[in-house]
């Protein structure tokens, strides 16, 4: 992250588009640090260690704050201030479901509009992707994965579409931080190898089958079980251990 943004008191001088592009490198840089995984969910994101780093005020911070809040990866909680999101069993599931359903009809427009510059592209993005696997650069690997997603919404040409994946994808990524069952899988390259071919072939069925399976397989590699409800001490030892129970019956 850059330390030589400007102040905040240059920052109120500035007109507001510069305002704004400085607010937008801040979410950029945000952005990418959730999307790579360098900012865990439930980290929380203080207003004025973030404006020491970035140069800027409280107030900037705020609005970007704001900004990732109303995506749905950071939660603001008054009294307390913001949090990474910390997606829930059930919201993860919403959230790989409604991957589906967007990133199908995405992968079929993929197929009907993609150009041989396109696939050259994402060819591209899965030898960088397998390079930081190589290299064991886990936060290249996460950013580069959702990287190949974000380049078949734009293949796709639909801004909108575009909008909500992004969103997605860095939901998922606080999601497989919550609840990835072991270490990550490089399978996901061959995944997208496959995805590739069938939208140059103009197989938009295998397109769509493939993409469906690789989105399940990133769904299978999670342990989405509800979470036990950690009890307090006094529920904890109001009822002896089976071994406390042993010992008091010996003595």
């Amino acid at each position: 992250m850059s330390r030589t943004a400007p102040t905040a008191a240059s920052t109120q001088r500035e007109t507001p588009s510069r305002k704004m592009s400085q607010n937008d490198h801040i979410y950029d840089e945000m952005f990418s640090a959730i999307l790579e995984q360098r900012l865990a969910p439930g980290t929380k994101l203080s207003e004025d260690t973030l404006g020491e780093i970035f140069g800027v005020s409280r107030t900037v911070i705020r609005t970007v704050l704001q900004r990732l809040a109303h995506e749905r990866i950071v939660q603001i909680h008054p009294n307390r201030g913001a949090f990474v999101s910390e997606p829930s069993p059930e919201e993860a599931k919403e959230v790989l479901r409604a991957r589906g359903l967007i990133e199908e009809g995405i992968v079929r427009e993929a197929v009907r509009r993609h150009s041989q510059a396109d696939i050259a592209e994402l060819r591209r993005s899965v030898a960088a992707e397998r390079v930081s696997l190589n290299e064991g650069d886990h936060e290249a690997w996460v950013r580069l994965s959702g990287n190949f997603h974000l380049t078949l919404a734009k293949i796709a040409g639909n801004q909108t579409l575009a909008a909500y994946v992004k969103e997605l994808v860095s939901r998922t990524s606080l999601i497989i931080v919550q609840y990835q069952k072991g270490n990550l899988s490089p399978c996901s390259c061959d995944e997208h190898t496959d995805i590739i071919k069938a939208i140059e072939a103009g197989d938009e069925g295998a397109a769509v089958t493939l993409m469906r399976a690789h989105l399940q397989a990133c769904e299978d590699q999670l342990n989405l079980q509800e979470r036990e409800v950690k009890g307090d001490l006094y529920s904890i030892f109001a009822k002896p251990s089976p071994k406390a129970e042993k010992l008091r019956g010996s003595l």
